[in-house]
């Protein structure tokens, strides 16, 4: 499995350069001496959630807030922009989080966990298709890849006198693929001689989530919350690019 982070929520351009001009909150701070970054600076997620929690309690429009509160928020006389969040997620008016999105590219994953995230709400997902990429040996993608349970790796059990557990799925992925194979030959359309391919088959997919649900998401599927190991490994990863960029969700997800 691969996760990477390709877009997150940015500011405009204009409202950007007009929030930096008047602040000096958004820029990182490093050491004068050693170079090393002390403060990372507010990030634009955290401006955009200012500006819809804000807009839920005050009279005020949503450039009005930016333009008379960041620096109440933000700025050096406390960490009232940090409280704000914190009392947020507490009191559950996080749907003002889901102005604040994340874009992935997920590589190597099952169409197993593909069915399991169709039971999150709030993603959207462009999946690499069956019906239009060829899977057959003879093809240019060579065959249809696939991912192994961890349970079944490495295991010393026989499940018969030939074959450990990792032997027995391999032998099962490769017997599948020959089945695909023949019905292609007999001229089968890939979209109908898919019907053979397992849950444990490879697939590719771009995946659009907010906050809000990536944090949801999380709760649900983390490691040692009982889900199966291969999702846990997807929010484990989610979770981490996400805090990369906005490190003041952290404790969220904590």
């Amino acid at each position: 499995m691969n996760v990477t982070l390709l877009a997150h929520t940015q500011l405009a351009i204009d409202m950007k350069n007009k929030i930096e001009s008047e602040n000096d909150f958004m820029s990182p701070d490093f050491d004068i001496n050693t170079g090393d970054l002390i403060d990372e600076g507010v990030t634009d997620g955290q401006v955009v959630a200012l500006a819809a929690i804000r807009q839920c309690y005050s009279r005020k429009t949503a450039i009005e807030v930016l333009e008379t509160e960041s620096e109440k928020y933000f700025g050096e006389r406390g960490k009232e922009g940090e409280r704000l969040f914190k009392q947020i997620v507490s009191s559950g008016h996080t749907s003002t989080l889901e102005h604040i999105t994340f874009t992935f590219a997920v590589e190597n994953v099952s169409r197993a966990l593909l069915a399991q995230l169709t039971r999150h709400r709030h993603i959207s997902f462009s999946v690499q298709s069956q019906r239009y990429v060829k899977l057959s040996s003879d093809s240019r993608s060579g065959g249809f890849d696939y991912v192994v349970p961890k349970t079944v790796i490495g295991s010393d059990k026989l499940e018969s006198i030939h074959f450990g557990t990792q032997e027995l799925f391999d032998e099962a992925m490769k017997s599948i693929q020959g089945y695909y194979n023949h019905l292609i030959k007999l001229g089968i359309p890939q979209e109908d001689a898919r019907a053979v391919l397992p849950n444990a088959a490879a697939t590719n997919l771009v995946m659009t989530l907010n906050l809000r649900t990536a944090l949801e998401f999380y709760a649900k599927r983390k490691p040692g919350n009982g889900a199966q190991n291969e999702i846990t490994q997807l929010a484990e990863a989610i979770k981490n690019e996400i805090t990369a960029v906005e490190t003041w969700t952290v404790k969220f997800f904590e």
